[in-house]
């Protein structure tokens, strides 16, 4: 006997679902337009440095993405020809040099749970990288899942030229998957610069476009992700991270878990039919 079909309905849960279009931010700019929340780093007079206030509000609300339901994609740039250029030399580094070790761990600690809160968003984040872009700034674009540079996008891991470590916000373990141990090691050593041209050939740009071309690249860009699967988009996200400590056995397991989650979605339904009927899916993100 065939069992009877089960009708399934959306769970509501509280704080779950909610709309970020409204959101104003007091540390950088924010838009919601069809999906893509555009964060903008907005101190150009200073290159857009990073505070302490910014670090706390960026970290909350890549927190709070992970309940939204109003953004399937986020661009992260910076305003005035420059993307970040790091710590604010005098609101941060002044500061720590006075602070005790405590005070100093919290800090570091937050600026880690910063790029905890961008892998843990389920939305795609893109950097759209111009001019400066050193330091927590750098590391604002590693933390990127894709990144869109210029050709005058200078690109510095320069934490030993402050007299610190090059393990910074998890830089030792994420900069080498992107473009190998050899180079990370050369950039974080020596604290040089990373060309435009040379990002790209590595791997930590997928392209270069010219400046005035560079947000409507990344709009283009966010605009095509958002009009995706988000739901299977958020699972890729969490997968190619996730699998970084996996075997291959136990990667193939996971994968083979979440796609049979995402054939339960039905954007893949819609996906089926569309194909049937010679149709381009519209996908909705369920």
């Amino acid at each position: 006997m065939k069992p009877p079909q089960r009708e399934l309905n959306r769970l509501e849960l509280p704080s779950h679902g909610r709309t970020l279009a409204e959101f104003e931010p007091q540390h950088f700019g924010w838009e919601v337009e069809d999906g893509v929340a555009t964060i903008t780093l907005n101190r150009p007079e200073r290159k857009n440095p990073l505070t302490f206030d910014s670090y706390a509000e960026l970290r909350d609300t890549f927190r709070a993405l992970v309940y939204a339901s109003d953004v399937k994609v986020v661009i992260l740039r910076g305003a005035g020809g420059n993307f970040c250029s790091g710590g604010d030399v005098f609101e941060i580094i002044g500061p720590l040099v006075q602070a005790d070790m405590p005070g100093l761990l919290n800090f570091t600690r937050m600026t880690g749970d910063l790029v905890k809160a961008m892998r843990g968003c389920p939305q795609p984040i893109i950097a759209a990288v111009d001019g400066v872009c050193a330091g927590a700034g750098a590391i604002l674009a590693m933390a990127s899942d894709l990144r869109l540079g210029t050709p005058g996008t200078k690109t510095a891991f320069l934490f030993n030229r402050v007299g610190l470590a090059g393990c910074d916000m998890g830089a030792c373990a994420i900069l080498p998957r992107i473009i190998g141990q050899g180079r990370a090691s050369e950039l974080l050593y020596r604290g040089r610069s990373m060309t435009a041209e040379e990002g790209q050939q590595w791997g930590f740009y997928n392209a270069l476009h010219e400046n005035e071309q560079l947000l409507p690249e990344a709009q283009k860009l966010a605009a095509e992700i958002a009009a995706g699967p988000t739901f299977a988009h958020a699972m890729t996200k969490k997968m190619l991270w996730q699998e970084w400590n996996m075997s291959l056995d136990e990667a193939i397991e996971a994968e083979a878990q979440a796609q049979a989650i995402c054939m339960m979605t039905n954007d893949y339904t819609r996906a089926f039919e569309a194909f049937a009927q010679k149709q381009r899916p519209v996908f909705e993100g369920d």
